[in-house]
């Protein structure tokens, strides 16, 4: 009985999960929506451009980091099989379709989890222990379209550029390390990966990090609207983020594989 309980537990927190990430998401939309058609409802520029910087501009120094590393990797552990069989001028291509289709999104996504989505978590869960939601709500003023929604918008947005910087950095460290020292010419380097990449790559690249930032900034904006128990569930808030979004992040880029590869995106 107590395995069961805890089973149902499980789902049944999944489920709750679910349905605050569409409350979330769902309000968001209604009042993005209002402001392009509602004369008096603004979300308000100034809030969005500061949540960018904070999200995104912030983050450049560690995606770059990141992106630039993970293109060395790439190159260095496919040559040796690629030597073997006289093809390491096909390093590019290989490195190029991983990082657009997949690897720009999915780190940079991981790296903005742990930058910027516990971050987002802990000072909304801050400000609900502070009693400052309920402060705006006795105002009439609702906590979802004044904290989630520019926060929300910047994440996507930032997550977007992000990927296209990921991107960018990892085929020119690949290429830095394969024109040097493991034998690739460099206009073949260049033509190669011009010739192996099409804007499908960079589509689904691109639809899977606005997809990857919705559910950043809709896990970070629930967990810590959600908080109790003060600065223990702060804590608490920021480790579920962290846990929750790179599980959903990757169980979403599976289903989006596997829908491109059905398309003929692959």
């Amino acid at each position: 009985m107590r395995l069961l309980a805890r089973w149902g537990g499980f789902w049944m927190s999944i489920f709750v999960l679910i349905g605050g990430l569409w409350q979330i998401i769902s309000t968001s939309a209604k009042w993005i929506t209002r402001s392009f058609f509602t004369p008096g409802v603004r979300l308000g520029k100034d809030a969005v451009v500061a949540q960018m910087v904070r999200v995104g501009v912030q983050s450049i120094g560690i995606v770059v980091v990141v992106s630039g590393c993970i293109g060395l990797i790439l190159a260095m552990s496919m040559y040796p099989a690629l030597a073997e069989l006289g093809q390491q001028n096909q390093i590019p291509n290989i490195v190029g379709i991983a990082v657009f289709r997949e690897m720009g999104p999915l780190i940079s996504a991981i790296v903005l989890t742990g930058f910027a989505g516990a971050s987002i978590a802990a000072e909304i869960g801050t400000m609900v222990v502070g009693e400052e939601i309920e402060a705006l709500e006795a105002h009439a003023l609702n906590p979802i379209r004044f904290l989630v929604v520019p926060r929300v918008i910047a994440t996507v947005i930032s997550l977007l550029l992000l990927t296209v910087l990921a991107d960018v950095t990892a085929v020119i460290s690949s290429g830095l390390i394969s024109t040097l020292f493991l034998g690739v010419g460099t206009q073949v380097y260049i033509d190669n990966t011009l010739a192996q990449l099409g804007m499908s790559d960079f589509f689904s690249g691109v639809v899977k990090s606005l997809v990857f930032g919705l559910i950043l900034a809709s896990i970070a904006c629930y967990n810590g609207l959600r908080v109790t128990g003060g600065a223990a569930g702060v804590g608490k808030a920021t480790t579920d983020t962290v846990v929750q979004t790179i599980v959903l992040v990757i169980i979403a880029d599976l289903m989006f594989t596997a829908v491109f590869l059905e398309v003929g995106w692959t």
